[in-house]
């Protein structure tokens, strides 16, 4: 015997999960049950009544997972036909399938279904998304005479059937005004008591008021022309959207004009020094001329550092901040790229990473003055914001330009172990891209006899927002320094 059920299909979790665990408790297997929506089932095909199998004498209560639950929820957002198939054979397959592959069954990340499920709830989470990023309120005027809240409507159009499900974001976001976001999926509306929601299609209003000119003049005044990457663009705010965002119809000629905006732009930039460079220029008219190194030399790598063009970060940077230690240093930690205050003092690691670093080895008992210390990156890479300048992360090419430095600084100090603090310094020294995880903390052979040994970066521990989880990150941190204590030794 075979089963066809029909739903409704817009999202609610309740009117499956009733239905599932109807078929489950009689023992029904997947592949004789037709699921499908009302919309599916009108016609020729059609049906007046879905017939639901007794239970099994003796059948005890089901229990279902709050994970699945969630997952579920989620996935019943999604408009793919297939997906109250896909989560009935997943809940008979917890049920029936023992314990390696039923009950613990969305913990295996291959498996087939939990592929697919983890995919259509990515779905609906990026719809979501970009209906909290792209619906636009248009103001209804009031009633001449009448005193009131301020009215507001919307139109948008999303993949999967989630206006329930996001509704209560707007709530939050938009408690001071009553409004209405209409959908071909349903609508929600809030009037300053209720939120209400209805999975019935809208239709499309027609929206225009006098911010679509102050949403146009927005987009245009924070568009970057020297920073444009169209498939970006467009993968942030998909084409389809554009219809129904006001400032959209000004991107085709902004990408087309971009590249005589950048030439534009590089006329009018300002001649004169950032207002930080005046410091180091003083500081270097009093220093007394220093006297050419021997050649072969870390001392002379470090003056031939100095006037390092390699790549354009060199172009913003104050100084080029070389690496700091003895020559014969035993061990070599290698970070990332100097700060900003390592850019004007010129030295690596005296910034708030560097003060984390000196307390936690100072803790174990590493002397600083036997350690060599150097960063993949040699010029700072900034973003000036006003008068602060915000780290970007070098890229890859970037570092494979610096890397030439970074070889000659092993080539002359020869460390037996090598410290990579952070992802862009193991790649640097091994153009391995890893995890850290996989690799941290135990030692690894490199060439001429030395060790690498892998750790975080002490700027990582200080982004950390969570106290407890830092107090744990820097405990394991200073696991790793008591561990290259004892392998230095």
């Amino acid at each position: 015997m075979r089963y066809r059920f029909s739903l409704r299909g817009r999202g609610d979790l309740t009117e499956w999960r009733d239905a599932a665990r109807a078929f489950l408790m009689a023992g029904i297997v997947p592949h004789i049950i037709e699921w499908r929506t009302m919309d599916d089932a009108d016609g020729l095909f059609g049906f007046d009544e879905n017939h639901l199998p007794p239970p099994h004498p003796g059948c005890e209560p089901l229990s279902v997972s709050p994970a699945f639950m969630r997952l579920a929820q989620a996935v019943l957002c999604h408009s793919d036909p297939t997906r109250f198939a896909l989560l009935y054979r997943m809940l008979f397959r917890m049920m029936h399938g023992g314990v390696v592959h039923g009950r613990h069954l969305l913990q295996m990340a291959t498996d087939p279904d939990v592929v697919a499920a983890s995919r259509l709830a990515k779905s609906v989470g990026r719809d979501y998304h970009k209906m909290t990023a792209f619906v636009r309120f248009k103001e209804l005027p009031l009633t001449e005479g009448f005193a009131g809240r301020r009215r507001f409507v919307s139109w948008f159009e999303p993949d999967h059937f989630i206006i329930a499900r996001v509704a209560p974001f707007f709530q939050r976001r938009f408690t001071d005004m009553d409004w209405v976001i209409a959908t071909p999926k349903g609508s929600a509306s809030w009037d300053g008591e209720t939120l209400r929601t209805t999975d019935e299609p809208a239709e499309k209003p027609d929206l225009r008021d006098e911010t679509d000119e102050l949403w146009r003049t927005y987009y245009a005044s924070i568009f970057n022309p020297a920073r444009l990457k169209v498939k970006m663009m467009t993968t942030e705010m998909p084409k389809k959207y554009w219809k129904n965002l006001p400032e959209a119809e000004l991107i085709p000629g902004l990408i087309a004009n971009a590249e005589a905006n950048v030439i534009d732009m590089a006329r009018k930039a300002a001649s004169e020094p950032l207002p930080f460079h005046h410091r180091i220029k003083e500081a270097a008219a009093k220093a007394p001329a220093e006297p050419m190194a021997a050649a072969g030399t870390l001392a002379a790598l470090k003056q031939e550092a100095r006037h390092c063009t390699r790549c354009d970060i060199h172009c913003l940077a104050t100084q080029t901040v070389f690496g700091d230690g003895p020559p014969d240093a035993r061990v070599m930690f290698v970070g990332e790229q100097p700060g900003d205050q390592e850019d004007l003092a010129g030295k690596p690691f005296v910034g708030p990473a560097g003060k984390l670093f000196n307390d936690v080895i100072g803790e174990v008992g590493i002397d600083r003055r036997s350690l060599y210390i150097t960063n993949a990156v040699k010029h700072f890479k900034y973003e000036p914001r006003g008068k602060r300048r915000i780290h970007q992360k070098p890229n890859m090419g970037e570092v494979r330009q610096c890397r030439w430095w970074l070889t000659q600084e092993l080539e002359l100090v020869r460390p037996k172990l090598v410290v990579a603090m952070g992802a862009t310094a193991l790649f640097a020294l091994t153009d391995m891209r890893q995890k850290l995880e996989d690799v941290r903390g135990e030692p690894i052979a490199m060439q001429d006899g030395r060790t690498l040994f892998v750790t975080v970066h002490p700027s990582y521990l200080l982004r950390i927002p969570d106290e407890g989880r830092k107090a744990e990150e820097l405990a394991r941190f200073r696991q790793d320094m008591n561990r290259i204590k004892r392998l230095a030794a």
